[in-house]
């Protein structure tokens, strides 16, 4: 890892997966806040920055050899695998844990009085607003940005696009990752961090472990766009113009 006190969250997550799943452990925002110092990060939480910097020193040193290293893989393969992994983990549990919601905030309101107050709310426009924006990535963005590193890896001049430079779409797809992050937190804050009650039914759990693990996917998505496609594409693109 980098040993400068100024370097990002974002940075040292961007090169060390072992680091994400440290970060998520300490409850480091290295996704859309992650555009800060590590050492004032760690300050802010008490944590303290020397101890942190050695354990990801450590992880870094273990990493395994499997990892794949997406910033130096094609621009197209880490936008599959965003659509393969975490597009499609989306799609599939959106629906599963908003009928858990449904059956645990029915229930739980009639039987115990007020509880999860304004998490269906929530919960509804995150996914509303991920189905759209995944859909605007899917058709749009990902297909754009394979285009540009083709044009790179040709030789050719970049293709022109009905919204102008990357940095326009991306700009949109960011301002809908901090909405999404401010919804996360949101349920995270009314959930109070995902807790259980002592008469929790075994759906109740289920929709706790089921948001939480939204929760953490979430970050690592928006991660991979934000700290390493978008801005590698951005790169590309500009070495075409």
């Amino acid at each position: 890892m980098q040993e400068v006190s100024g370097t990002t969250v974002a940075e040292i997550a961007a090169n060390s997966l072992p680091a994400v799943r440290i970060f998520e452990r300490l409850g480091i925002d290295y996704c859309c806040g992650g555009k800060r110092p590590l050492d004032e990060v760690c300050q802010e939480k008490g944590l303290d920055p020397a101890a942190v910097r050695n354990e990801l020193d450590a992880a870094a040193g273990a990493r395994q050899a499997t990892d794949r290293d997406w910033t130096t893989a094609p621009l197209r393969e880490l936008a599959d695998h965003i659509v393969r992994t975490h597009h499609e983990y989306l799609k599939c549990e959106f629906q599963p844990l908003a009928e858990r919601l449904e059956k645990v905030y029915r229930v739980y309101n009639e039987r115990y009085g007020p509880t999860l107050t304004d998490l269906p709310e929530v919960y509804a426009g995150l996914r509303s607003e991920l189905e759209m924006h995944m859909f605007k990535e899917e058709r749009i963005l990902f297909p754009a940005i394979a285009a540009i590193e083709a044009a790179a890896v040709t030789g050719t001049p970049a293709p022109r696009t009905p919204f102008g430079p990357l940095s326009n779409p991306i700009g949109m797809m960011e301002a809908e990752h901090d909405s999404a992050g401010q919804a996360l937190a949101r349920i995270r804050e009314i959930t109070g961090n995902f807790a259980l009650p002592e008469y929790a039914c075994v759906t109740y759990r289920a929709l706790m472990s089921g948001l939480r693990e939204l929760e953490q996917d979430l970050h690592l998505h928006i991660h991979l766009e934000n700290n390493i496609l978008f801005p590698r594409a951005v790169e590309v693109e500009r070495s075409r113009r």
